[in-house]
């Protein structure tokens, strides 16, 4: 036993690849895992001090600050990453200087739209709300890209506790702003607090680089010939990620919206973990250890890609099954329907889960230009099914039309992973298989409560 032990501590020290990238996924894990307990803890606080149409509010501001920030991603993080100039100050200058530009230049668009959003969606304190949120785009503009040079190098220990940190220090904020004033204005109002508490906390605490106002030629032009087809592809991503909210906005009432964002959050709470350890941890991986290179690197790729998918899978089908148990045991009477709701939404991202560790191939070759290309054909196809299923059937077409596009678009994923030899049909068919027999499963199990959301839309 002592062995073992210490055999499997032995892979977490050193300095090695496979080391790092231990290190790093055990870290992203914890400082994911423990900011989604604040979340939660939050979640459950504040809908016992706010009304449901509050949740389905700040679900509409969320949809154009991240909408905002998606359609104007240059790719500095992926850039920085994945460039052999990562480390140098010049670079790292320049693309801060872009950073900062870029933030100002949100917040004037968050301006801009606060008006018409608000006559589109017939809210009017969208008016007031969307350019107090857009402040903290602002904020977020000036952080340090020593977060980004830690990402590079698989350093996200203390970076993963200035994150944790800050999440606090908003969620705070958001309680006692709710506690004083009973209003949506705590959610907005702490949103912004916690972009500051980041930038102060990994300005003081993080060790690197000290960014300056720099503008070299060269490293722009490598910058923005790199983000163009990544700002493209992001641009794509906002309608994948926040095309269902920014519809159901449309269709359904505030109280609604608000009740299937909760579900939304713990129903997809483990496919944005498995986004975000893959990003952390696979470029530096496929940059490193091309598969190409040696039946090693090919062997290594493989068991990460298992671990990660296993992982994500497990966790998504424990929501499934536990849906509507955990918002019964969480929540109150108001928002027992975001039950089945997480059961349906956990069930519908499997196909995502699956095809989640092929992207970062693409950015780690520099190859924006074919991940834009999937990224269009992901938005086309579940814009289309997602308007076909509002109007056909509602919330719950919503939902199935999200798991469908997954299924459909996932060829379009096949072609990306072997355009760079990271494609492994055994693990697609293995995992597609055992996550459809199990999502019919959790389906049965609660086909009652299913049926009662179907027929109370």
């Amino acid at each position: 036993m002592n062995d073992m032990t210490s055999a499997f501590t032995r892979k977490f020290r050193g300095s090695g690849l496979m080391a790092r990238v231990l290190r790093s996924a055990s870290w992203v894990l914890i400082g994911y895992g423990g900011s989604q307990v604040v979340r939660l803890a939050a979640n459950l606080i504040l809908t016992r001090l706010l009304f449901p149409e509050a949740f389905g509010l700040m679900a509409l501001v969320s949809v154009v600050t991240i909408g905002l920030e998606l359609f104007s991603d240059v790719g500095i993080g992926p850039s920085i990453a994945q460039n052999a100039r990562g480390d140098d100050p010049d670079f790292l200058d320049t693309a801060w200087t872009i950073q900062v530009i870029r933030g100002f230049g949100l917040w004037l668009c968050a301006c801009l739209l606060a008006w018409p959003v608000a006559q589109f969606y017939g809210e009017a304190d969208l008016a007031l709300f969307l350019p107090i949120a857009g402040i903290s785009l602002v904020v977020a503009g000036f952080n340090p890209t020593r977060i980004e040079t830690a990402n590079r190098h698989l350093l996200v220990g203390r970076l993963t506790v200035l994150d944790m940190t800050s999440q606090v220090i908003g969620v705070v904020s958001m309680v006692g702003l709710a506690l004083a004033t009973g209003s949506v204005l705590a959610l907005v109002v702490g949103g912004v607090i916690q972009a500051l508490a980041k930038l102060i906390l990994t300005h003081v605490f993080l060790p690197g680089h000290i960014n300056h106002f720099r503008w070299e030629k060269q490293a722009a032009k490598e910058l923005i010939r790199f983000g163009k087809w990544i700002f493209l592809s992001t641009a794509f991503w906002f309608v994948t990620s926040q095309g269902d909210r920014a519809i159901l906005g449309k269709f359904l009432s505030l109280e609604a919206l608000g009740i299937y964002n909760i579900g939304f959050f713990l129903g997809s709470f483990p496919v944005m973990l498995g986004h975000t350890v893959s990003q952390r941890v696979l470029i530096p991986v496929y940059r490193d250890r091309p598969v190409r290179a040696s039946a090693e690197n090919r062997a290594q790729q493989r068991k990460l890609r298992f671990a990660l998918t296993s992982g994500a899978l497990g966790l998504l089908l424990i929501m499934a099954f536990s849906g509507p148990w955990l918002a019964a045991f969480l929540y109150d009477d108001r928002y027992l329907s975001s039950g089945p709701m997480v059961t349906l939404i956990a069930c519908s991202l499997i196909p995502a889960v699956i095809g989640m560790t092929y992207d970062q191939a693409a950015l780690a070759a520099g190859d924006s230009r074919s991940l834009f290309v999937f990224s269009a054909i992901r938005a086309v196809v579940q814009v289309t099914l997602l308007l076909v299923g509002v109007n056909a059937f509602g919330l719950i077409g919503v939902i199935a039309a999200m798991g469908l596009a997954g299924f459909l678009v996932h060829p379009a994923r096949i072609w990306l992973a072997l355009r760079h030899g990271v494609w492994d049909p055994l693990h697609d068919l293995g995992f597609g298989v055992m996550g459809a027999a199990l999502a019919a499963s959790a389906i049965w199990l609660h086909w009652g409560a299913i049926a009662r959301l179907a027929a109370g839309q």
